[in-house]
């Protein structure tokens, strides 16, 4: 199949590698002419993921036109903020007589003000796509260099692409199981990242393995319920892009949201960090859009509004753990 790649940061040049590992043709389209001009000279993406070479048969270009002519899956590798834009961008840049049958969403990310998740945004910025979305417990330079991994493939409706893309991007290295839950594949992603920063602060204030240990425990809990209370099945959740990527991100030495959370652990202010960054930390943005949605639905969600109270309202992590520890005492198993 004809992939392209929309992003060259770590995750999009990763899967890049990946697709190319697995038989495809791959387009790879950074957003800016210079990075796409520099990664052609170099073979290599020296800004986000170092030190892997790029073989000549990934073709990196930044003409949208070109690269979407003979698409037939088109994957966003871009920061939830930016993924209206994006889409815009290749929904007018793409030819008319486009065969695209698939337009996925390797983003983990409530937009803000709108509260949409990646693929309702990609569906309100392509008209006519058909949208899902691709998440897991997967770590960019792990799936670069081939490391063992495991991944959903989930969209709201059955299409005969699916199937397709399913085992195009399957492998010796990589293993696509498919979800009608498309929501819940979402939500899991978009969730985790909150929690991973909670963990991370755990870690900068050097609270140990009991602390962590009950913070993730009570984390799934609460993300079911959130994803429940929003549509989406119970079920999802312990799967892949629910306490599989959670695992991943709250403890991986990689992730960016538990390395944030670790700093702001240490006393380092949040947005101070943000400001320096070159990176994106996709759990700072939606925890706030997260914590507006819940209060809007009357959603509990006591973990996620610490989370968004110490980032965006200055709180000391160590007042958020108390407030936590020092909640009204009740089952462990209640409904969601």
């Amino acid at each position: 199949m004809n992939f392209v790649v929309l992003g060259a940061g770590a995750w999009g040049t990763g899967f890049a590698l990946h697709l190319l590992r697995a038989g495809q043709r791959v387009v790879l389209v950074p957003r800016r002419p210079e990075q796409a001009g520099v990664m052609t000279a170099s073979r290599e993406n020296a800004d986000y993921l170092p030190g892997m070479p790029l073989p000549d048969e990934i073709d990196i270009t930044a003409d949208l036109g070109r690269a979407l002519r003979d698409a037939d899956a088109v994957l966003l590798a871009c920061p939830a903020q930016a993924l209206r834009e994006t889409a815009r961008r290749a929904s007018a840049a793409a030819p008319a007589d486009a065969r695209i049958q698939l337009v996925l969403s390797l983003a983990k990310g409530l937009e803000l003000g709108t509260h949409r998740r990646p693929s309702e945004v990609i569906a309100e910025a392509w008209p006519g796509i058909t949208v899902g979305s691709l998440a897991g417990p997967t770590n960019a330079l792990g799936v670069a260099r081939g490391d063992p991994s495991a991944m959903v493939l989930a969209t709201a409706r059955s299409h005969a692409a699916v199937e397709a893309v399913q085992a195009a991007i399957s492998g010796p290295t990589l293993r696509a199981y498919t979800s009608d839950d498309l929501a819940g594949v979402e939500f899991g992603g978009c969730l985790k990242n909150i929690y991973a920063i909670a963990a991370g602060c755990c870690d900068g204030l050097r609270l140990g393995d009991n602390t962590k240990a009950a913070l993730l425990t009570r984390a799934l809990t609460e993300m079911v319920r959130v994803g429940v209370s929003l549509g989406a099945r119970a079920e999802t959740f312990y799967g892949l892009s629910g306490f599989g990527d959670l695992v991943a991100t709250c403890y991986g030495s990689w992730s960016r949201n538990r390395e944030f959370g670790q700093r702001v652990g240490e006393g380092h202010a949040a947005a101070d960090l943000i400001a320096h960054r070159r990176t994106v930390v996709e759990g700072y943005k939606t925890a706030e859009a997260f914590g507006e949605l819940c209060l809007e639905r009357g959603i509990d969600a006591p973990i996620l509004q610490q989370v968004r109270a110490v980032l965006t309202d200055g709180r000391r992590p160590a007042d958020a753990i108390s407030a936590l520890m020092t909640r009204e005492l009740k089952p462990e198993h209640t409904a969601p």
